[in-house]
């Protein structure tokens, strides 16, 4: 998509000089009527023409029968009417020139076969004509800035929707009214909001790509049911990273157990919604999942660019049990907070200040005293070894914040990033350093989910580059390795024999492995395919004889002539190491630990792919069965290196769609001692035809 349609895209959903409310009502109760209400209450400054042929007048305005009668095309068009009316209302519109048509109506793909077929005809319309369709289920379009409240949700008889800095794009509908609710209460507004519901053509990505241009949007909430149309997500954030405005995010599906999306282990290892964080935080997006942090964590994530983004948090409170909440929330989400040094004590002794060593500097009751507060945190935020300080502050935040909340105020503009937390309920205080700019938590969850997501943020790698789509075929171990070998991945050496012909020497010595050798046979164990600790050229050849037994027992229709024959051997741990590419989040690199219990564990990383070297290093460090091979409590150290330089070669599939493999995995991989290397015993690889 232009920048040219872009503009004209966010012009007529935003900024519409004229909307036409297709099956408006008079009974303001109504789901129709409810748009006329709000556009004339909030003084909407564009043209408004409510269609109804039953009515002369709608809510004091004039109606008219048909929008072919209308003096004007309007930019946007509300379809306020039934399932059945919706495919013949876009028709008209796409006839009439209309830019853009909002569907409330559902009954859509999520009706099963008919409404997915009426669906099916929206995008062929759109594709032919150029209309642009946000829905269906989508309750409309709201721009504080311009009265803009083309919704119908009843959220929005709230009064004075205050405008603000942020656009929210929900796959809910209901989502945007709760934002806007809980925004005012907390002194947040919006540069605009919508409801994208069905995403049958306009998607979140594209919407809030088409906003960018806008400098009275600095950042972006997003609240995801699914993700979808994972591209234009991704175009749309790396663009939001180039322009420096961030990104947060809600996406539903945490809890979903891991669904089997393919053969492999990758796959079911992975799970959807794990690949979805990956994505998400790949792409420089601030996951949450806190809703209140939805709400809170775009100014912490404004101070933090995601260039310079901090690690090293440290803690100053009035209250050490509101401390202790918050550093508890930090902790559970794997952030450390790190004790002031013995540098930065000394210097707040120096100035008679509270100075007790421990992991959090408890200041009591000395710090509701303003001069207390603002002498320490002009301390706390030169010091080296804090990239982020948060002040937590108890009861004097409710009746006096001139004593320990106004100092944060004061060091809103300092270089360094200053957070708040407030124990008590305190609004006052809240709003105070709302207006200041001052990130401010009211809870010790949120406040612990928002520094978090914020911090988890990734830079976003290198663009792949992916094959063409279409069916795929599953390569024979023996082509797996082929792969292999021309990504520089290393493996066990290969030899092939024959049924019914007798064994050729061996290039390697006994003992040996001997497994089928087809691609039809992906899963050798499960036909008796594999036969361990062979010792001699006679077992090998009763092994040859025994697995064709097997084979005409189990698998009788499968196509097998070889059987692959590696040298028996032994590492110092087992993992897994997959790539595939995902329909949404595109191509992904996972490593695990490897073994039987792989699955049961789910001890993994996974990043989007390619994956340079030192991101492949970060992974290994997060996987919790490879810490032994780092030379743990006198365990024999792992080539970690050459682990890591491994995850890399697999990932960079992701830049050689002529080599069309949508899916490849190792395992195991077995982990040698330092300086021996790693090296593959098995391989699956799916390849695009």
């Amino acid at each position: 998509m232009t920048r040219d349609n872009d503009k004209r895209l966010a012009q007529a959903l935003l900024h519409p000089a004229s909307v036409a409310l297709y099956g408006a009502s008079d009974d303001v109760g109504k789901m129709g009527g409810r748009p006329v209400q709000f556009l004339k209450h909030t003084g909407f400054a564009g043209r408004i023409y409510p269609i109804n042929p039953r009515r002369g007048e709608i809510q004091g305005l004039k109606a008219w029968p048909s929008l072919q009668s209308l003096p004007e095309v309007p930019d946007q068009v509300f379809v306020l009417t039934p399932t059945e009316t919706v495919i013949p209302a876009v028709r008209e519109c796409a006839a009439l020139g209309v830019k853009v048509v909002t569907i409330l109506a559902s009954g859509f793909s999520e009706s099963g076969a008919e409404g997915a077929a009426r669906e099916d005809e929206l995008r062929r319309i759109a594709r032919e004509t150029g209309i642009r369709i946000l829905g269906p289920s989508s309750l409309g379009v709201v721009n504080p800035r311009t009265g803009l409240v083309l919704t119908a949700n009843a959220a929005f008889a709230e009064p004075d929707l205050p405008p603000g800095k942020v656009f929210v794009a929900s796959h809910s509908g209901s989502m945007i009214g709760a934002l806007v609710s809980r925004g005012k209460a907390r002194g947040v507004g919006f540069a605009g909001l919508v409801s994208v519901g069905s995403e049958v053509d306009l998607n979140v990505g594209e919407i809030c790509a088409a906003t960018l241009d806008d400098p009275a949007i600095e950042g972006y909430l997003l609240f995801l049911e699914s993700l979808r149309h994972g591209p234009a997500l991704r175009a749309f954030a790396r663009a939001a990273q180039r322009a420096g405005k961030p990104v947060i995010a809600y996406k539903l599906g945490r809890s979903a157990a891991a669904a089997e999306m393919a053969t492999t282990h990758t796959g079911a290892i992975a799970g959807e919604d794990d690949i979805a964080d990956a994505f998400l935080k790949d792409m420089g997006v601030a996951r949450v999942g806190v809703l209140e942090a939805l709400l809170e964590t775009f100014p912490l994530a404004r101070r933090i660019p995601l260039e310079n983004q901090p690690k090293r948090v440290g803690v100053v409170t009035t209250t050490g049990g509101g401390a202790a909440m918050a550093v508890e929330q930090l902790g559970i989400r794997g952030v450390v907070v790190e004790p002031p040094s013995n540098d930065t004590l000394k210097r707040l002794e120096q100035a008679g200040l509270p100075c007790t060593p421990g992991r959090v500097l408890d200041m009591t009751l000395a710090g509701t005293r303003y001069e207390t507060m603002k002498a320490t945190l002009d301390i706390l935020l030169t010091a080296p070894e804090f990239d982020l300080v948060l002040a937590v502050v108890g009861s004097s935040a409710r009746f006096q914040p001139q004593l320990a909340v106004k100092p944060i105020v004061e060091c809103a503009a300092q270089p360094k990033p200053l957070a708040a937390m407030l124990v008590p309920d305190a609004p006052e205080a809240l709003a105070a350093l709302t207006a200041a700019g001052v990130p401010c938590f009211r809870t010790p969850e949120a406040c612990g989910d928002a520094i978090a997501a914020v911090l988890a943020r990734r830079r976003p790698g290198q663009e792949p580059v992916l094959p063409a789509p279409g069916p795929t075929r599953t390569l024979s171990e023996a082509d797996a390795y082929g792969v292999l070998d021309q990504l520089g991945v290393p493996h066990a050496p290969v030899a092939l024999c024959c049924f019914g012909e007798a064994p050729a020497p061996l290039p390697f010595a006994y003992p040996v492995v001997a497994k089928v050798c087809s691609a039809e046979i992906p899963h050798k164990t499960e036909v008796g395919g594999v036969l361990l600790n062979i010792g001699s050229d006679e077992e090998l050849a009763a092994a040859l004889a025994t697995l064709r037994r097997n084979l005409d027992e189990r698998a009788p229709q499968a196509a097998c002539d070889e059987v692959l024959v590696q040298p028996m051997q032994k590492g110092l741990a087992e993992v897994l190491v997959g790539y595939r590419v995902d329909v949404d989040a595109g191509p992904i690199v996972m490593l695990a630990a490897g073994g039987i219990w792989a699955e049961v564990a789910r001890d993994r990383s996974i990043r989007l792919a390619p994956v340079t070297v030192e991101t492949a290093r970060e992974m290994v460090a997060e996987v919790n069965a490879l810490k032994p091979l780092a030379g743990l409590r006198g365990k024999a150290r792992g080539d970690l290196e050459a682990l890591a330089r491994t995850v890399s070669a697999l990932s960079q599939l992701a830049l050689k769609p002529e080599m069309r493999i949508a899916e490849a995995e190792v395992n195991p991989l077995l982990g040698l001692p330092e300086g021996q290397g790693v090296v593959g015993v098995d391989a699956l690889v799916f390849q695009r035809d």
